[in-house]
């Protein structure tokens, strides 16, 4: 099993899920975030006065999938996600040892 952790714009969230939904995928947590990369920071105006805005606003996203899943589920993020635009994000990849359905008691994959 794997962990896919997406940090993503938060205006491609809803195609993201989408895109999951259409491969059967029913599990993602998705939470806000701030970072900067390359986007790095940006000057606002607010009532006449400049200001630095260094964190832009992100959305990150968990899924796990089994090991089968793993390159079509990256790729569905990455192309719903995708903007072209500097601060689209990354997706990353993490073994994940275990994993236990809280109501049932399953474990491995038939756990997500």
């Amino acid at each position: 099993m794997k962990m896919i952790r997406a940090i993503i714009q938060p205006h491609r969230l809803e195609e993201v899920r989408e895109a999951l939904q259409a491969m059967d995928i029913n599990g993602m947590t998705a939470y806000q975030a701030q970072g900067f990369g390359r986007q790095k920071g940006h000057t606002e105006i607010y009532r006449g006065s400049e200001y630095s805005v260094s964190f832009r606003p992100k959305i990150t996203i968990e899924v796990v999938v089994d090991d089968e899943h793993l390159d079509a589920t990256c790729e569905a993020i990455v192309n719903s996600a995708r903007t072209g635009n500097i601060g689209d994000g990354k997706v990353f990849v993490m073994n994940v040892g275990r994993a236990i359905r809280i109501r049932t008691g399953e474990t491995g994959d038939s756990a997500l």
